[in-house]
């Protein structure tokens, strides 16, 4: 059997904007999603909002609880 359907992949950059935009929707701070995540600093954020990395599956999943949304709509896909 062939599989005929494209593979997806993350758009990094996307995702990360939504992220922001997320986050920002909900007035939160970057210093106060730290803390909520566990990180020992807002690093990691600044790089998940740059589109420079992506967050742990663990960390996307607390971020889809807090902002009350799936983890499929936290993460872009690349247009095919």
């Amino acid at each position: 059997m062939e599989i005929t359907i494209p593979y997806p992949t993350i758009d990094v950059e996307k995702t990360g904007q939504n992220i922001k935009r997320l986050r920002e929707n909900y007035n939160i701070s970057v210093a106060d999603l730290q803390i909520f995540l566990g990180l020992a600093s807002t690093q990691a954020i600044y790089l998940w909002q740059r589109g420079v990395t992506l967050p742990a599956v663990d960390n996307l999943c607390a971020l889809s609880h807090l902002f009350g949304v799936s983890m499929n709509d936290i993460l872009i896909l690349k247009e095919t």
